[in-house]
């Protein structure tokens, strides 16, 4: 079976570099799959959770809260604004986030920027989220 290299790098550094065999990312216009020889692509991500599955079966979860994809057919590279191992989120940080963005859009005060508080909303959701298929996962 073949595979692709897989790096996710963010501004602290990186956080993951290995082989896999298939690589899903939150990329702006929907969820992608990318597979060995998998055509070129640049696109940017929006708030989610990035699945890596290697040779073994073994699935990483990792939350990337924006960036780039790039793919070319033996690696993948997200370039991410932040990025954390979905284990390592901070859930109750992200539902109190949650909480609060919800609470000031309930406000609709006028000097509220809404853009700003829809994208920490869908932010928290997008950990949450991450969090939720992780545990679904250990399940297995």
């Amino acid at each position: 079976m073949s595979t692709l290299q897989v790096d996710i790098v963010s501004a602290e550094g990186q956080l993951h570099a290995g082989t896999a065999t298939m690589v899903v990312a939150p990329a702006q216009e929907g969820d992608v799959g990318i597979t060995p020889r998998h055509a070129p692509l640049l696109t940017r991500l929006r708030p989610g959770e990035i699945r890596i599955t290697e040779e073994n079966g073994e699935e990483w979860h990792f939350y990337a809260s924006g960036g780039v994809l790039e793919v070319q057919p033996h690696k993948v590279t997200v370039l991410a604004d932040t990025a954390v191992r979905a284990k390592d989120i901070d859930e109750a940080a992200a539902l109190e986030a949650k909480h609060r963005a919800e609470e000031q859009l309930r406000q609709q005060k006028e000097d509220i920027d809404y853009s700003q508080i829809q994208a920490e909303l869908a932010e928290a959701l997008a950990q949450l989220r991450a969090i939720e298929r992780l545990r679904k996962s250990a399940k297995r």
